[in-house]
């Protein structure tokens, strides 16, 4: 009998080998991905803690691309390596599979938002604190560690409210302009309204499934929502019911995108969005009487020849020939400052978009992956004594804090830090300007102080070697500075902000976040948006 199966040719036999090997990898990704991935990214790849990891969330990351960051990491992230995990063969077969379309597409429309929406206090409650502090000067922290909220007094430095939170808050809490309530988002879509005054949660709703962030209109009045799934724009209203859903596409319709991140400019009364995967900035006004918006062909401006939308809740777009991810308001908010976070880009070039012109104005030099939205400004003198107001960014990638001046948008100095950081902060009233290196294995236990005047490193603070040491804010005088000791054993370390010396601890479960209600509400200088 003839043994036909060694009269199959080799070369194709090891091709049978392989596709059996490649299919059997491919069966095991799900699983892999369950263990290794689905903590942070959702077991549905819907998205957690990490964004969704689905085809419509990757098309700006090469799958080449995406493999190496399974294996090395990405910086600026919480995203660890798995090369002395999974073998190569591992990782291309999950990232085959986390570029696969998920099957049906789950969807969160209008239905699903209303129906999510969750009243916990629906009688008006009192009109003044329940407590003695000074409502302007509280603290809104957040801890990740445990889901919780922590309420401090700014004058005594002590808590007077804790409560648990919606899972993962992302964007940081935005406040109403009287500073009575607080809205928290979460990356899994809840927007949570909190009543500062009363202590208590007011209302909830869920806007989308994998959410970026919120902002809150200059008038109290309304609620965006930035949205990673589904690729859209949601806007609240101060209760928190819908008002509208915009879809997020380029001008034709083609390509949509998820949204980086949406801003309150209040001097516009407008929000300003960063699209992820469109060359576009989108400018949504809140203001009633907006003048109507040109869509398409317009023949006559001055005769309405043409097609118009309502300027109230659409977008205006500004075309742009870089994507932009991130970006900081100058002081009159008429510009934004922004950079693309392209991976593939070893070096990344910023730009400055004009608002009423709708265009690139200039080019920022801008190294690494600056991190905009916690840059901060203040008012410098140069060597010849003229003020000049300059904006500084840390960067995600780099040990660099960016120094540029916002008249001619030149840089002035590239500050060498210890290492890559996230977050900046100052006060009108400190001399200094507080980096971290968090980003950093080496130094992330360091704090760096600026001169703001010198812009030269003038301190260094590193209460507990070998743990994550970041973000700081101000209490509304600028007397005290709270920082976080990023742990799960972790804690607000006070210091005075003239002589660096520490003044207590108050322990916390990873605080990652803290919020001054003055120095948000004023927009203050030495914080973000």
């Amino acid at each position: 009998m003839i043994k036909w199966n060694i009269l199959i040719p080799a070369g194709l036999a090891v091709c049978s080998l392989l596709t059996m090997a490649e299919l059997a990898q491919a069966a095991e990704a799900p699983a892999a991905y369950q263990l290794h991935c689905a903590v942070c990214h959702g077991e549905a790849r819907l998205g957690g803690i990490g964004p969704a990891l689905i085809p419509e969330n990757l098309g700006r990351l090469r799958k080449t691309e995406a493999e190496q960051v399974i294996l090395n990491g990405r910086p600026a992230t919480q995203m660890q390596g798995f090369a002395s995990q999974l073998s190569a063969a591992d990782v291309k077969a999950l990232v085959n599979y986390v570029y696969t379309p998920i099957q049906p597409m789950p969807t969160w429309g209008e239905a699903e938002i209303t129906a999510s929406r969750i009243v916990h206090e629906p009688n008006k409650l009192p009109d003044k604190p329940v407590f003695e502090a000074d409502p302007l000067n509280l603290f809104v922290v957040v801890e990740t560690g445990d889901h919780h909220v922590s309420i401090l007094d700014g004058d005594k430095l002590e808590p007077i409210h804790r409560f648990p939170s919606r899972f993962a808050l992302h964007g940081g809490p935005k406040f109403t302009p009287d500073g009575r309530y607080v809205f928290f988002a979460s990356r899994d879509g809840w927007i949570t309204k909190f009543d500062l005054w009363n202590l208590k949660v007011i209302a909830e709703v869920r806007a989308g499934i994998n959410t970026r962030n919120a902002a809150v209109s200059g008038d109290g009045k309304w609620v965006a929502v930035a949205n990673y799934l589904p690729h859209s724009l949601v806007i609240l209203d101060a209760d928190l019911n819908l008002k509208k859903i915009l879809p997020v596409t380029d001008k034709d319709g083609k390509i949509s995108s998820r949204v980086s991140a949406v801003y309150d400019a209040s001097p516009r009364q407008s929000f300003v969005a960063a699209l992820k995967d469109v060359k576009e900035v989108w400018e949504i006004s809140y203001n009633p009487k907006a003048p109507e918006i040109p869509a398409g062909m317009i023949h006559d401006f001055k005769y309405r020849e043409g097609a118009f939308i309502e300027g109230f809740l659409n977008p205006q777009r500004s075309q742009l020939d870089d994507y932009l991810d991130d970006f900081y308001f100058t002081q009159n908010y008429d510009e934004v400052m922004g950079a693309s976070r392209n991976d593939a880009k070893s070096v990344v070039s910023g730009q400055v978009v004009n608002l009423d012109a709708r265009k690139k104005i200039a080019d920022l030099e801008l190294p690494g992956m600056p991190h905009l939205g916690s840059g901060i400004s203040w008012t410098w003198k140069d060597e010849t004594g003229r003020e000049r107001t300059v904006m500084a960014t840390p960067n995600l990638n780099e040990g660099v804090v960016s120094i540029i001046d916002m008249a001619d948008w030149k840089t002035i100095k590239q500050i060498k830090t210890r290492g890559p950081g996230f977050f900046m902060r100052s006060h009108e009233n400190s001399r200094y300007a507080w980096v971290d290196s968090m980003m950093s294995r080496e130094f992330k236990d360091t704090m760096q102080l600026i001169d703001k005047q010198t812009l030269e490193i003038a301190a260094e603070l590193r209460p507990e070697p070998g743990k994550t040491f970041a973000h700081v804010e101000f209490t509304r005088d600028g007397k005290y500075v709270l920082a976080s000791l990023w742990e799960m054993d972790g804690a607000l370390i006070i210091y005075d902000a003239q002589t660096l010396k520490e003044v207590k601890r108050l322990p916390m479960k990873k605080p990652v976040g803290k919020y001054n209600v003055w120095n948000k509400i004023t927009k203050s200088e030495g914080t973000s948006h």
